[in-house]
C-alpha cells in the first residue's frame, strides 16, 4: 500500500512540475493525486472508520488555509476592481532602467508582505507591461519581480502561503517571523539587485498604447482611495485579530471581507445595477484564482495521506540519521522548492517535525519559512509568483534559468548565510 501511495504522489509531483509540457493544469493533477492517495489508503485499510476520522481531522486544518486564501483573494480583487492599485502605479514616472528596477523591486518586496506574492506579482508584472515596451527589458523586470515577491512574502505571515501555513499551524508567530526574517529577506533581494546593476542600464522605452484601468464604468478617485486603504487595513488587521482573540487567521480575514462588502455596497448604493455590477463582491469572487485554491486542496490532501500512513515520519528519521544538520535539511528543502511547489514541501516538514521536536518560533521553523519562500525563485516554475509571471509574459524557462536563476540562487544563499550568522552572533 505505502509503495503505491508514494508512486501516485511522485507521479502527481511530476505532473505538477511539468504542467506546461503535458498541458494539464496542476490543479487537476493535484486533486486527482490527493483523492487517489486517500482512496488507496482506505481500500487497503482494515479500519475504514479510522481512515475517515483521519481525513476529517486533516480537512479541518486544510479548510482554514483555503478560507483564508478565498477571503484574501476576494479583498485584493475588490481593490483591483476599483483600480485601487493606481495609488502606486501612477507614482512611477522615471524612464531610467536602474531606477525603475529598484523602484519596482522595492515596491514589490513590501507590497508582497502586505498582500501575497502571487497577487503582487500579477499586479507588478501588469504594471511593467504598462511602462515598458521592450520584451527583454520586461522579462528582466519580471524576473526581479519574482525574486522580490518571494523575498517579501517570506518575512510576513500573510505574504506567502507557506508562511501562512506555518503561522496557522502555530510553528511561528507573526511578530517573530517579521523580526527574524526581514533582514535576510532584504539581503536576498539586494544582492541580485546589485549584481544586476551593470547589465541593466539605459532608458526605458514606453509602449505606444498605455493600458487603462477600469471597465465600462470607472471608479472615482475617492472610491479608489477608500477601497485601497481599507482593503490594506483589513489585511493588516488579520495578525492583530489573531493575537487579540486567539482565533485562527481565517476568522480575521472573513470579518475583514464582510466589512469590505458592507463598505463597497454603501459606496455604490446610489448607482444603478449596470454601473455597480463590476464593483461588487460577486464580481470579485468570479475573478479570483479558483484553480490555485483547488491546487492547494489537492496537494495538501496528498500530503495528509502520506502523514497518516507515517511516510513523513519515516522520511524525517531518514533525514535526521543521514544529513544530521538542520541547516542542511532546511537548505535542501529550499533548493528542492525550486523544482516542485513549496506548499507540499512545507506541509511535509510540518508533518515530519512536531511542535514537541521544534516548538513555536524555533530556529528551524523560521529558517524553513525563509528557505521555502525564497528558494522557489531559482526556477520560474518553483513558485506561484514565477508561474504567474511566466503566464502573463510568456517567459521562456531556459531564458529565466540563464538570466535570472543564478541571481536568485545568489540571493538565496546570501540571505540564508545572513540568517545563520544573525542567529549565531545576535541570538535571534
Amino acid at each position: 500500500m505505502n509503495a503505491v501511495i508514494i508512486l501516485i504522489f511522485v507521479l502527481g509531483y511530476l505532473g505538477i512540475a511539468f504542467e506546461h509540457k503535458i498541458q494539464i493544469n496542476k490543479a487537476a493533477t493535484a486533486m486527482v493525486t490527493g483523492v487517489l492517495c486517500w482512496t488507496i489508503y482506505i481500500l487497503f485499510s482494515d479500519n475504514k472508520e479510522v481512515v475517515n476520522d483521519q481525513l476529517s481531522h486533516h480537512l479541518g486544518n486544510l479548510s482554514q488555509i483555503l478560507f483564508f486564501l478565498l477571503g484574501a483573494m476576494t479583498i485584493v480583487e475588490l481593490i483591483d476592481a476599483h483600480d485601487g492599485f493606481e495609488v502606486i502605479t501612477r507614482r512611477i514616472t522615471t524612464t531610467d532602467k536602474r531606477k525603475i528596477l529598484w523602484v519596482v523591486a522595492i515596491i514589490t518586496f513590501f507590497l508582497s508582505a502586505l498582500l501575497d506574492n502571487l497577487t503582487t506579482t500579477i499586479v507588478m508584472v501588469s504594471l511593467v507591461r504598462k511602462l515598458v515596451a521592450d520584451k527583454n527589458d520586461r522579462w528582466m523586470l519580471a524576473g526581479m519581480i519574482v525574486i522580490a515577491a518571494n523575498a517579501g512574502g517570506a518575512w510576513s505571515p500573510i505574504g506567502d502561503v507557506t508562511t501562512t501555513m506555518l503561522w496557522i499551524g502555530n510553528q511561528i508567530t507573526a511578530v517573530n517571523v517579521i523580526v527574524k526574517l526581514i533582514i535576510p529577506s532584504l539581503v536576498c533581494l539586494f544582492v541580485p539587485l546589485i549584481a544586476m546593476r551593470r547589465s541593466f542600464k539605459g532608458k526605458i522605452k514606453a509602449p505606444e498604447h498605455i493600458y487603462e484601468y477600469g471597465g465600462t464604468t470607472r471608479s472615482t478617485k475617492k472610491e479608489r482611495t477608500i477601497v485601497f486603504f481599507t482593503g490594506l487595513a483589513f489585511l493588516l488587521f488579520v495578525p492583530v485579530f489573531k493575537t487579540i482573540t486567539h482565533l485562527p487567521p481565517f476568522m480575521g480575514i472573513l470579518i475583514g471581507l464582510g466589512l469590505m462588502w458592507m463598505i463597497t455596497e454603501n459606496i455604490h448604493s446610489g448607482k444603478d445595477e449596470e454601473d455597480r455590477k463590476n464593483f461588487t463582491v460577486a464580481y470579485a469572487l468570479r475573478k479570483i484564482d479558483a484553480p490555485s485554491i483547488l491546487f492547494f486542496l489537492g496537494i495538501l490532501l496528498a500530503i495528509s495521506a502520506l502523514e497518516s500512513t507515517h511516510q513523513l515520519e519515516m522520511a524525517a528519521r531518514w533525514m535526521d540519521t543521514t544529513i544530521k544538520n538542520e541547516n542542511l535539511i532546511v537548505g535542501s528543502i529550499g533548493l528542492l522548492s525550486s523544482v516542485v511547489d513549496n506548499v507540499p514541501l512545507v506541509a511535509a516538514a510540518q508533518g515530519m517535525y512536531g511542535l514537541d521536536v521544534y516548538p513555536t518560533d524555533a530556529y528551524f521553523w523560521e529558517f524553513l519559512a525563509y528557505c521555502s519562500g525564497t528558494g522557489g525563485s531559482i526556477l520560474i516554475i518553483g513558485s506561484a509568483a514565477g508561474v504567474a509571471a511566466m503566464g502573463i509574459e510568456k517567459i521562456d524557462f531556459i531564458w529565466y534559468l540563464k538570466k535570472i536563476g543564478w541571481l536568485a540562487l545568489l540571493g538565496y544563499f546570501a540571505g540564508a548565510v545572513t540568517y545563520v550568522l544573525q542567529h549565531q552572533f545576535f541570538g535571534f
